[in-house]
């Protein structure tokens, strides 16, 4: 079935914006990559600041994101490029090709454009067809795994993507249920994560399908494994003096972000009571975020979605490796 998207029907407004602008820096003539496009947002705030000797790469295995592509860069200043491709994939073959980015940065997890589309399946709030690809073509839907899935399987994607408290209750639900006739829509699986739910357990927890929903998407398109893959790579991409950004919406992928960073900023592992360094191991990063930086409560009042999020940046030095360091390899 063809999905129809409305790409000018609602305003935008990107989540940190402002945060990863000033943090990154961007200057005229600067090579910046986007690697989750979605709806362009934050690309173009990069656009306007790189100029007309700039260039603004930009990643999304979406095809349908690539009008939303079109539509803006038609009026950039600086010269542009889409690449339609899981983000790691994409940063692999940039690297292959001999570019060199000044920026390169990560907006994870679902975009606004898919979520806003019902048919989408990424809500739970809305009844669909059971879907969440982020990539349409993708061999793998949610409707899939949930039908075929065995209940071992089903309640370790709750407990490891989901953080889900009722994965056990929620599997054996589900693969109840669809032994009567398979589970087609979003609202069909919600009514099935809801009778799974104790009531009292319900309150206070935020909607019952949030995390069984979460740990779908993430299973469905692989992303934590992506990401895994796609850090090591978009630190090779940088220059010296690169900046690396992630904004990141849940901790899994928060964790993985900020451990990759700091194994990067890491100096010398040597025991304290050596009078001198013997593993000559040299920062690769200067971390500018020591923490987590969240949005503002201002922006968290007028976008609720970014309540969650957290952006880490690191600076490429010098010494820095092309692999991102042994946990990079």
């Amino acid at each position: 079935m063809a999905i129809l998207l409305d790409v000018g029907a609602r305003a935008h407004v990107p989540v940190m914006a402002a945060e990863l602008v000033e943090l990154c820096a961007p200057a005229s003539g600067d090579t910046v990559v986007d690697c989750t496009f979605g709806h362009g947002g934050h690309a173009q705030l990069f656009a306007e600041r790189i100029g007309p000797d700039g260039t603004l790469i930009a990643i999304d295995r979406d095809p349908l994101v690539r009008e939303r592509f079109e539509e803006l860069a038609a009026d950039w200043p600086c010269a542009a490029r889409f690449v339609r491709a899981d983000f790691a994939d994409a940063l692999a073959e940039l690297r292959e090709e001999g570019v060199t980015a000044d920026i390169v940065y990560f907006d994870l997890g679902v975009s606004s454009l898919q979520i806003d589309e019902p048919r989408r399946g990424f809500s739970y709030t809305r009844d669909a067809p059971l879907d969440m690809r982020m990539d349409p073509e993708a061999p793998l839907s949610a409707r899939d795994l949930v039908n075929a899935w065995d209940e071992r399987a089903l309640v370790r994607v709750l407990r490891e993507y989901g953080e889900e408290p009722h994965a056990t209750r929620i599997a054996r639900a589900i693969v109840a249920r669809r032994r009567e006739r398979p589970i087609e829509t979003t609202g069909e699986l919600v009514a099935v994560i809801e009778s799974a739910v104790p009531a009292g357990r319900r309150l206070g927890h935020g909607h019952p399908a949030k995390r069984t929903f979460q740990a779908l998407r993430i299973a469905v398109n692989h992303e934590l494994e992506s990401l895994d893959r796609a850090l090591p790579e978009a630190f090779g991409l940088l220059a010296p003096g690169g900046r690396l950004a992630a904004i990141s919406f849940h901790s899994l992928e928060d964790r993985r972000v900020k451990r990759f960073l700091r194994e990067l900023a890491r100096g010398c592992t040597c025991p304290p009571d050596f009078p001198i360094c013997v593993c000559g191991r040299q920062p690769q990063a200067e971390l500018l975020t020591n923490r987590a930086v969240r949005p503002r409560a201002g922006e968290i009042a007028a976008n609720p979605r970014s309540a969650s999020a957290r952006l880490r940046v690191a600076r490429k030095l010098a010494t820095g490796g092309a692999d991102g360091g042994e946990e990079g390899r």
